[in-house]
């Protein structure tokens, strides 16, 4: 009797006591010998979706950015290369099939195929004072399809005054 008793405190005092599952009476249940691993396994799982949701948000933000910052890069190109003569202070002006050749220099992560200029408008002319106005679309896929399976499409536009 001396040895069970022995035997039982020593297992209540383990830090691993309830790991194993020790009943009240001393006893190991039976049949929670593969309960921590599925505990384990659940919380794997949830915690790998979590994981890469988190990346494939960030890809969102970062294409979502790349958007925006390509319309107002693209309008600033079109307005220093907007005038309303040709001269040697502006030898040519700025088209939209130029603006899109701008805009398709993209970086490591973006697809190129999926980017598009819409229109790129000058209001009224390429003189300065003139308004340029550049659209920007993205069709963004999730990696993953925790979220969704459908594309989503981003889109930035930016317009800037032609000052020279």
């Amino acid at each position: 009797m001396m040895n069970e008793s022995r035997a039982f405190l020593e297992r209540r005092a383990s830090p691993f006591a309830l790991i194993q599952g020790v009943a009240g009476s001393g006893r190991i249940l039976k049949g929670e010998g593969g309960s921590g691993l599925v505990e384990y396994a659940v919380i794997f799982v949830i915690f790998m979706t979590m994981l890469l949701g988190i990346a494939d948000f960030s890809r969102l933000l970062y294409a979502y950015h790349f958007v925006s910052s390509q319309a107002r890069e693209a309008a600033r190109y079109a307005m220093v290369r907007g005038c309303s003569t040709v001269s040697t202070h502006c030898p040519t002006a700025a088209s939209a099939s130029d603006i899109q050749t701008f805009v398709k220099n993209v970086p490591l992560g973006i697809d190129s195929s999926r980017v598009t200029v819409p229109a790129a408008t000058w209001t009224p002319d390429h003189s300065p004072g003139s308004v340029v106005k550049v659209e920007v679309d993205y069709k963004f896929n999730f990696m993953f399809p925790f979220v969704s399976t459908s594309t989503l499409n981003l889109k930035s536009t930016s317009q800037m005054v032609i000052s020279q």
